[in-house]
């Protein structure tokens, strides 16, 4: 039985290889920004070297996005994730083909968010796993949103220029080695008012081992129920 999922699971790969996808835009606090302040990959293509630089903002994810978006401290911001450029029709998934897995969201205090090159310290401000009584992912709730998720900035941080850290992983293939695929897009943000904390935070690469658990696993396995995603625990403030 477990051969003949696998066999699915890789069938199912060969004929969506091209159901890859982008965080592409940001609403803030209901306001629809677009991709104005989205440091967007050069393609929708995934990452899959943990111990790549590429995987902390994707491939050239280093090149300053067009503007910031000016965030309160508090505030709900929304990421936005769409299988090609500009497409936000909600009839299609924005991560198809069985790519399930997680979704987080890290934040950077930065100098500067156009010329930050992401190699200062992360923390995690949100995290959706896996929920094994509707077997349920949080990807499969971006699909359901039109590629939306909701994340709240903490309250309590300092104020100034931060990189927002958007990204899912993929682990259809993910029992092989390097099989996980890694999606994520930096926003650059401006956090207004909040406070004085500056939470300790992990670098990439370096978060991310290739052989993490929530990294190098078999989700078609016939005893897979409980999933542990990868990275620091959620930031609480």
């Amino acid at each position: 039985m477990r051969s003949a999922v696998t066999a699915i699971a890789l069938s199912t790969l060969a004929a969506t290889a091209a159901a890859h996808a982008t965080f592409q835009d940001l609403w803030v606090a209901g306001k629809d920004e677009e991709s104005t302040c989205a440091r967007l990959p050069a393609n929708n293509n995934p990452v899959t070297n943990v111990g790549s630089n590429d995987i902390r903002c994707n491939v050239g994810g280093t090149k300053a996005a067009a503007s910031k978006c000016t965030v309160a401290a508090g505030d709900i911001v929304t990421v936005e994730m769409h299988q090609q450029p500009g497409d936000r029709d909600c009839s299609r998934e924005a991560l198809g083909g069985n790519h399930f897995g997680p979704v987080m969201a890290y934040l950077s205090k930065v100098p500067d968010a156009a010329s930050a090159d992401g190699s200062s310290s992360w923390f995690k401000i949100f995290e959706l796993g896996y929920d094994a009584s509707t077997k349920t992912w949080g990807n499969d709730l971006l699909n359901k949103n039109c590629g939306k998720q909701d994340v709240k900035i903490p309250s309590d941080i300092a104020p100034g220029d931060y990189l927002l850290r958007a990204e899912t992983i993929a682990l259809h293939t993910a029992s092989q080695p390097g099989g996980a695929q890694f999606y994520m897009t930096c926003y650059q943000i401006t956090v207004t008012g909040g406070g004085s904390a500056n939470p300790p935070g992990v670098k990439f690469p370096g978060a991310y081992s290739a052989n993490d658990p929530g990294i190098k696993v078999d989700i078609w396995g016939n005893g897979f129920s409980e999933y542990k995603i990868p990275g620091p625990a959620v930031y609480q403030g």
